[in-house]
């Protein structure tokens, strides 16, 4: 990380609160017999506005910590709290409640349904959430974040119609329509080459650059480390490098 990346992540930590904040976390899976330690103690922190990557290799515990920080699944011990809320003890429920209303997700194979076009795609969250805004809002809404992220010539285009990079944007624009606290990215890049990979880091740069919103993203992809405000390293269930 170069030395302006990093005068800007102290002046974001300065400004702002922390979303995230994760105390002795630990994960343990029981395989057969087999104990299996995935998190052992983890402790970060994540500020308001940062954009952040977490490195690790194969069975480092990543996958699993972004699990736990998206509410798609629950520590063993430990705490995390999100936006000052402990969701540590959450049932499920509440947790799918959490993640409608405050987490967007980016997922490298996109996640699109391939029945709806661009519109509905991008729409699909918000209507699951039963909320108060007119559809006429909504739409509204959407076509605005269309036009933000490149695609109003494709708005009713379905995703077998679209390239990959135009299919990460519609899931970029998905994650960002319920105007969520956090985003989390996994591997966004994986799947794209590497001009339009390019394209992709430099919109979501953009996009957190003008929204405010905390990027958290899993990563091997060296653009998108070069590209971070800070690096958190993760191996053997435990954070090295922070």
């Amino acid at each position: 990380m170069n030395s302006s990346n990093s005068s800007l992540n102290a002046l974001v930590k300065d400004q702002s609160k922390n979303l995230i904040e994760i105390h002795n976390l630990k994960k343990i899976y029981q395989l057969g017999k087999t104990t299996v330690e995935a998190l052992r103690g983890v402790d970060f922190s994540v500020a308001e506005g940062e954009f952040t990557v977490v490195l690790g290799p194969s069975g480092s515990g990543k996958t699993t910590l972004l699990n736990i920080i998206g509410c798609l699944d629950r520590a063993s011990s430990g705490s995390y709290l999100l936006d000052g809320e402990d969701v540590s003890n959450r049932d499920f429920n509440d947790l799918a409640e959490v993640r409608n209303y405050k987490i967007g997700f980016i997922f490298q194979n996109f996640n699109l349904i391939p029945v709806l076009n661009v519109i509905e795609n991008i729409e699909f969250p918000c209507l699951v959430r039963k909320e108060q805004e007119s559809r006429a809002q909504l739409r509204e809404r959407v076509r605005a974040l269309c036009a933000e992220v490149g695609l109003e010539r494709f708005m009713k285009h379905k995703p077998d119609e679209l390239s990959g990079g135009q299919r990460q944007r519609v899931a970029i624009a998905r994650a960002l329509i319920t105007q969520p606290r956090l985003v989390l990215a996994d591997e966004p890049t994986a799947n794209l080459d590497s001009n339009t990979s390019d394209q992709i880091l430099e919109l979501m740069q953009r996009l957190n650059r003008d929204h405010a919103t905390t990027f958290l993203f899993a990563t091997h992809d060296p653009r998108v480390m070069d590209l971070a405000r800070r690096t958190v390293r993760i191996k053997d269930g435990m954070v090295v490098a922070n």
